[in-house]
C-alpha cells in the first residue's frame, strides 16, 4: 500500500482510512446491485436506505433528542449563513450574533444583507485570539436567534460552554468541530456543518433543527432556499449528494466503532495535548496563537520567532510528507487541523518533527 501523508489540511481534511477502504470495496458493486451507489436514483429503495440511515445514526449519536430533524444540504455552510437568516430572521426580529473570528464575521455579513442584526458579543479587541463571556448575555426582546460559531478554524479558538438562551433559538455553526465531543443539543434550535472537516466529503451541508424552525419559511423565498422544502421532503426535493451522504453515514459508523463522542473525545483531547505540550515546552521556540483557555482541539494555531523559520518549517515539514501545515493566508503562521480522522501518530510524528526542526534552528 502507497505511504499515506501526515494530513493536517483544514478542509477538504483527512478521512479515516477504514471509512475510505469500505467505501473503496463498495465503489463499483453496492450491495450487489451491480452499481456504484452514485449511479443509483435518489428515489431507489437502497439509496434510500443509506439517506435515512445516516439521519437517525445521527441523531442516536446525540442522544435521540425528540422534537429535531436533520437535514442534508448542499451549498456548504456558506450558503447557511444566508437560508438562516431567510428563514428565521422575520420583519421586526433582530439576530444576535457573537464575534469570534473569521467566520463569524462572514456568517454577519449575510446576515446584514437580509435584516436587523447585532453584536451580542465579541472578541475583536483581543484580535480574535479568545472567545467572549457568552455567560450573561442580554438579548433583546425581539431577537430571532443567537448565533455563534463554536470553532473557528482559522484563529483556532473553541467555546468550551455555550450559553443559556432561554426561549430565544441558539444556532451554532459547527463545521469544524462537530461530533469532536459530546454536546447537549437541547441547548440549540439549530445547528449546522460543512461536511468536509469531521463528517465526510465536502458536498454535503447538515443541519440539525428544532422541528418548528423548519416550518412555515417565508412565503417569498425560492423554493430551494425554504427549509420546510428539504423538511417535508425528507431533503430528497432534489437530488442530493448521494455519494457523500453515504460517506457520511460510513463516517458515523466510524465515529460508533471509537466509543461514540465520550470516545473520540477523550482521542482528540490526547492529541491536542500532545500537541501543545510540544508548543509550551519549547521555551518560547514555538508560540501558541490562541489563549490557552479557550484553545482548539480542532484547530492547532502557532508561530515561530520569524516569517523566514515559518517558510523554513513548511519546506522541510513538506518534504518529510506533511501536508497542510501552512497558516491561513489571512493570518499567516502555522496551523495543525487535528480533526476526528488524523490518527495519534500522525500528531505524534508532527511533534518528533517539531523537537528535531528546534534542535536545528534553536
Amino acid at each position: 500500500m502507497t505511504k499515506r501523508a501526515y494530513n493536517f489540511n483544514a478542509g477538504p481534511a483527512a478521512l479515516p482510512l477504514a471509512v475510505l477502504e469500505r467505501a473503496q470495496a463498495q465503489f463499483v458493486d453496492f450491495k450487489e446491485t451491480g452499481m456504484s451507489i452514485m449511479e443509483m436514483s435518489h428515489r431507489g429503495k437502497v439509496y434510500e436506505e443509506v439517506h435515512h440511515e445516516a439521519s437517525s445514526r445521527l441523531l442516536g449519536l446525540l442522544g435521540n433528542p425528540k422534537g429535531y430533524k436533520v437535514l442534508f444540504l448542499q451549498g456548504g455552510a456558506t450558503t447557511q449563513f444566508a437560508m438562516i437568516p431567510m428563514n428565521l430572521l422575520s420583519e421586526g426580529k433582530t439576530a444576535g450574533y457573537v464575534k469570534t473570528g473569521s467566520w463569524a464575521n462572514k456568517a454577519i455579513k449575510e446576515a446584514k444583507l437580509i435584516g436587523s442584526t447585532f453584536i451580542a458579543a465579541s472578541s475583536e479587541e483581543d484580535k480574535y485570539m479568545s472567545t467572549p463571556d457568552v455567560s450573561k448575555l442580554n438579548l433583546p426582546d425581539n431577537t430571532a436567534y443567537l448565533h455563534l460559531t463554536s470553532n473557528e478554524t482559522i484563529e483556532g479558538t473553541q467555546f468550551r460552554q455555550f450559553p443559556d438562551t432561554g426561549s430565544v433559538p441558539l444556532i451554532a455553526d459547527m463545521s469544524s468541530d462537530i461530533l469532536c465531543r459530546p454536546f447537549d443539543l437541547n441547548q440549540f434550535g439549530l445547528v449546522y456543518a460543512g461536511a468536509q472537516k469531521n463528517l465526510g466529503p465536502s458536498g454535503v451541508t447538515v443541519v440539525i433543527a428544532r422541528e418548528e424552525l423548519l416550518q412555515n419559511s417565508p412565503a417569498h423565498l425560492p423554493t430551494y432556499f425554504r427549509y420546510d422544502t428539504h423538511a417535508e421532503n425528507d431533503s430528497l426535493y432534489n437530488t442530493p449528494p448521494s455519494f457523500g451522504i453515504y460517506m457520511v453515514n460510513e463516517v458515523l459508523k466510524w465515529i460508533e466503532e471509537q466509543g461514540a463522542l465520550a470516545g473520540i473525545e477523550a482521542k482528540n483531547q490526547t492529541k491536542a495535548d500532545l500537541l501543545y505540550g510540544t508548543i509550551d515546552q519549547s521555551g518560547g521556540f514555538y508560540r501558541g496563537c490562541a489563549n490557552p483557555k479557550d484553545r482548539s482541539i480542532m484547530n492547532v494555531t502557532f508561530r515561530l520567532g520569524s516569517e523566514e523559520l515559518e517558510k523554513q518549517f513548511i519546506k522541510q515539514s513538506e518534504a518529510e510528507g506533511f501536508v497542510g501545515l501552512k497558516g491561513h493566508r489571512s493570518v499567516g503562521g502555522l496551523r495543525a487541523s487535528i480533526y476526528n480522522a488524523v490518527p495519534y501518530e500522525s500528531v505524534k510524528a508532527l511533534t518528533d518533527f517539531m523537537a528535531e526542526f528546534q534542535k536545528q534552528h534553536g
